[in-house]
Order: structure tokens, then C-alpha cells, then sequence
């Protein structure tokens, strides 16, 4: 197409699969990111983190912004700095190289809550209550990029929220379960039964491509998901049959974690160094209760339509898993190192 795009977080997991998309289809690609030697193979153009991007002179028809601190503990200060301040940054950078369209990857973290929600669609939104500072954050950086819209000579900004991204190279969100499962077994809670929504990394790499692409969408902010939901256990399940690791679960009752993950993070909040509590808040939300998300608005205005199925995200991370163990398959004592 002849375009140039500028993807920030392109040492990352998303960050990397979104310059082969973008590459592959006949954009000229500079990364922004944290590590050199982790980007994707193939020609980027490096121009170094996020605070570079202050003197970067390289001009771009599109920004894309992947990077972003993301957990579920951490000092606000941190999280304000990459999170906020850094789109600020990313922002900014884009008027300067006179880009066109700016896409920036949310996170639909921000509709965290202890219940049940089903259906869930972009202004469903409850700022006033985030449940962790990565979530305060996010909804910050929304808000930043909703009050610097409309200027002239600024940039189009289209906001993405990929729930769940999965696939090779994950490094956080299956690996985080395998360690839970190595020490002490998944905790399955109201039996393991709240629907997760998911999606393959390739499936938001797709979706930020519609999002720098498809024209009269100034302003739109949308759900991705693979529109897939399925119970947390039959997903967890599939993935560790697919490893070959045993079924370990804890059933739990999910009112009394919850208060357990409340209290924990009172502690870990006052000791020195704040430490990460071994269970949050968050993360007893999205395992205990169903989250999922209504996608209709992307396929209406972005065109968009899944191209790997959930099936087939799994299995290219049992394959890629197996592979990393160095050929010795995917027996259970290698889950532990993997992890």
C-alpha cells in the first residue's frame, strides 16, 4: 500500500505480531520499543522506546500504540507513567510525523467487575470504581485521546479492546496459569463454569490493520474478541490435555477468595516495597465470573471477521510450547520450566 506505519511495543507480544501483519501487507514499518534484538525479523526500522519518540524526526502515515505497562499490582506513579504519559507521548509524536490515524490498543480490563457481565458493549463503562491502577490508567489514556480529538491537523483516532490475546509468544497470560497449576493446581471457582472471551493474537494484529485502514471512522472505539466465549474450564482443560500436563484444579468458593484478595492486597499495599499479593482482585474477577464481550460494532464498522479460530491459537501454543521444551513433548515435568 506504500503507507508507513510507527508501531510503539514492537519488542513486545502484540507489538511484534502486529509489525509481520503489517509488513506482510506492503507497509514500510519503524518500531518503537524497549528491545532491539526482540523484534520481528524483517526489515523494521528501529528508532528506540517510547521517550525517544520526544526528537524521533520520522515521519508516518499511521501510529500504531501497543506499548503499555500491564498488571494487575504496581504503583500508580509507574503505571501513570507508561500508560498515561506515554500515549501523551505516542499522541504528540503522531502530530509531529503529521500521521493521518492514530490507532491505540486499550484494554477491556476497564469493564472489570465482581459479577457477571455477558454481552458487553464499548459504553458499558463505569470510570469512577477501577479496580487497579493498571485499569485507572487505561481509562485515563482513553480520556486523554477523547479530549485531544478534533483539532485540525490532528490525527483520526480509532480505540481498540482486545480482550485476552492469545497465541505464540504469549508471555503472560497462559504462562501465568501454568505456573499457578505448577505450584498449587488452578483455582476453579463457582466451578469453573464464567464464560472467558479470548482472542489470537493474529486476530488483533487484523483488527489494528482495519483500524489504520478503513476510512470515516474518526473517533471509534471497539470491541475485539475471536467471539467465542467458552467456560474457563473447558478452556483450561483443552489446554492442559493439549500439554500433556494432569487436570489439576482447587474448586474454591469465589465470595471468600475474593475477600481473601481484597485483604491480601491491604497488606502487600503497607509493607515496605509493596510486593505483589499472590491473588488480586482482578484476576479472581476474570476467572470466577463471565466476562464477554458484544463485537458487533467491529464488524460493522471495521469489516471485521476472525481469521484463526480459538482451536487454532491453542494449538499453536501447545505446538510452539513443545517446541521451546526441545523436542521432549509436552510431559508434565516440562510445564514447571516452561512456566
Amino acid at each position: 500500500m506504500g503507507m508507513r506505519a510507527l508501531v510503539t511495543g514492537a519488542s513486545g507480544f502484540l507489538g511484534g505480531h502486529v509489525v509481520k501483519d503489517l509488513r506482510a501487507h506492503g507497509y514500510e514499518v519503524v518500531a518503537a520499543g524497549r528491545r532491539e534484538a526482540a523484534l520481528p525479523a524483517g526489515g523494521a526500522t528501529f528508532v528506540g522506546d517510547l521517550e525517544a519518540l520526544a526528537t524521533a524526526d520520522v515521519p508516518a502515515d499511521v501510529v500504531v500504540h501497543c506499548a503499555a505497562l500491564s498488571s494487575p499490582w504496581g504503583r500508580w506513579s509507574e503505571f501513570e507513567h507508561a500508560n498515561v504519559t506515554g500515549t501523551a507521548n505516542a499522541l504528540e509524536y503522531a502530530r509531529r510525523a503529521g500521521a493521518r490515524r492514530f490507532v491505540h490498543v486499550s484494554s477491556p480490563g476497564i469493564y472489570a467487575a465482581p459479577r457477571d457481565r455477558v454481552g458487553i458493549r464499548e459504553h458499558e463503562v463505569d470510570p469512577t470504581r477501577p479496580m487497579n491502577h493498571y485499569i485507572r490508567s487505561k481509562l485515563e489514556a482513553e480520556a486523554l485521546l477523547r479530549a485531544a480529538a478534533g483539532p485540525p491537523g490532528s490525527p483520526e483516532i480509532v480505540v481498540l479492546r482486545p480482550r485476552g490475546i492469545i497465541g505464540p509468544g504469549d508471555p503472560s497470560l497462559v504462562p501465568r496459569l501454568l505456573r499457578v497449576h505448577e505450584r498449587v493446581g488452578v483455582p476453579l471457582m463457582r466451578g469453573g463454569q464464567g464464560l472467558i472471551d479470548l482472542t489470537a493474537v493474529e486476530n488483533v494484529a487484523l483488527a489494528v490493520r482495519l483500524g489504520a485502514e478503513v476510512p470515516g471512522i474518526d473517533g471509534e472505539v471497539v470491541n475485539i474478541t475471536n467471539g467465542d466465549p467458552r467456560p474457563f474450564v473447558d478452556l483450561l482443560d483443552q489446554l492442559l490435555v493439549g500439554l500433556g500436563l494432569p487436570l489439576r484444579h482447587r474448586r474454591l468458593p469465589a465470595r471468600a477468595v475474593y475477600g481473601l484478595a481484597a485483604a491480601l492486597e491491604a497488606v502487600c499495599g503497607v509493607i515496605p516495597g509493596r510486593p505483589e499479593p499472590p491473588l488480586t482482585r482482578y484476576t479472581v474477577t476474570t476467572i470466577a465470573h463471565s466476562q464477554t464481550l458484544d463485537i458487533s460494532r467491529a464488524r460493522r464498522v471495521l469489516g471485521y471477521a476472525p481469521e484463526v479460530t480459538l482451536d487454532e491459537s491453542l494449538a499453536s501454543y501447545v505446538a510452539e510450547y513443545g517446541a521451546l521444551a526441545g523436542g521432549r513433548g509436552s510431559r508434565a515435568a516440562d510445564g514447571g520450566d516452561r512456566g
